[in-house]
């Protein structure tokens, strides 16, 4: 049995990069497991894609360069590993907007599951939401009244949308949502490749007393071609330091408050 020779460099990182356009992020041991070297060969191929312009280096994996009008990848192993301290800390200070007694929306995805933790000391809370992470998170804590939205399923992020998730949120008073979003920026405000989470999305801000976008700054600055709001039809954005300059200013003359994580 013959054994095939160890690719050259040049070869790992069209590799690689194949790798990445079907899946968008990968984890530096998923990768090193999949190229069958070491996980320090596989952080001098991405610093070498990186000085390229192709990829972008993040907290124990790689993704592929943003571009404007590419979401980031909608696969939920895959968004889990971007960004880990970042996504903490807005969700960390996202929890901040959260009062004994609310009733709150907690949008699908992996910052918003992040909040749950931090949520456990209030008291007489009730969370709707159409994550099954958020809802697995929140079985550990049973003074927590969980409701979920139902509705289509999509597998690859672990949640639901459309017009049945719409119709729960629709026979609701909600006082707080806390909404993710995969692209925003001022000029588009928070868009989506999908028309169901148009419909979800939309129908808990007509429910909701206050609405936040809880997004940190990687996603600023990036488009899809379904538009959910302008960011002025939010109350409250929790992001962090890396905004580009000249966006926190840009987002208070909109009337909107901006709240920042710390580092």
């Amino acid at each position: 049995m013959t054994t095939s020779p160890p690719l050259i460099p040049e070869q790992r990182q069209r590799e690689l990069m194949r790798l990445l356009r079907g899946s968008g992020a990968l984890s530096i041991r998923h990768l090193a497991s999949l190229l069958g070297v070491s996980h320090m060969t596989v952080r001098r191929d991405i610093a070498v894609l990186e000085e390229e312009g192709l990829v972008d280096a993040v907290q124990g994996g790689v993704r592929l360069r943003e571009r404007v009008g590419v979401e980031p990848p909608r696969e939920r192993g895959s968004r889990a590993v971007l960004e880990l301290p970042r996504k903490e800390a807005v969700a960390r200070r996202a929890a901040d907007l959260v009062s004994d007694g609310m009733t709150l929306f907690i949008d699908a995805g992996t910052t918003c599951q992040a909040i749950v933790p931090h949520l456990t000391a209030r008291r007489g809370l009730t969370v709707v939401t159409n994550d099954f992470f958020t809802v697995s998170s929140l079985f550990a804590h049973p003074s927590i009244e969980v409701i979920h939205t139902g509705g289509v399923v999509d597998a690859a992020s672990g949640s639901s949308s459309g017009a049945l998730a719409a119709a729960t949120v629709a026979a609701m008073t909600l006082d707080l949502a806390l909404l993710s979003t995969g692209t925003w920026d001022v000029a588009h405000g928070l868009t989506t490749p999908e028309l169901d989470k148009v419909v979800l999305k939309r129908a808990v801000m007509d429910a909701s007393g206050s609405c936040a976008l809880v997004a940190d700054s990687t996603k600023y600055g990036t488009a899809e071609r379904f538009r959910v709001v302008p960011l002025d039809a939010l109350d409250v954005i929790v992001s962090d330091r890396g905004l580009p300059e000249g966006v926190a200013d840009a987002i208070a003359e909109l009337g909107v408050e901006l709240w920042t994580a710390d580092d």
